[in-house]
């Protein structure tokens, strides 16, 4: 990241709005994944797929580490997040497949 000016030259509050714009970055990214996986729910549903895959979460996960390192950070660290993720992702191709299409409501109480 070397076309982030030096740590002196910037107000604490100047680095704490970088990091909520991040913020809101990442959360928009995971908004945009979980689009993706509904939809992968989707077709998984129409050609009687299963929900799980191992060999695409081995991929994912190889993946998360290689760009870890590419971007010099700690692959253990981006690889729980991508577990994460791809946990909160079979929940919700689960719930959408009882739902009959519907995206699952994590708002309400029913969890």
């Amino acid at each position: 990241m070397s076309d982030t000016p030096n740590a002196e030259d910037r107000s604490l509050d100047e680095l704490r709005h970088e990091i909520e714009d991040i913020d809101r970055e990442i959360v928009e990214l995971i908004a945009r994944r979980t689009y993706v996986a509904d939809t992968v729910a989707a077709v998984k549903e129409e050609r009687d797929l299963p929900t799980t895959d191992e060999g695409q979460e081995e991929r994912v996960m190889e993946r998360a580490g290689e760009n870890a390192e590419r971007f010099d950070v700690d692959a253990n660290l981006v690889k729980a997040i991508f577990r994460l993720l791809i946990e909160l992702n079979k929940i919700e191709q689960n719930q959408y497949t009882q739902t009959d299409g519907q995206r699952p409501n994590w708002d309400s109480d029913e969890r």
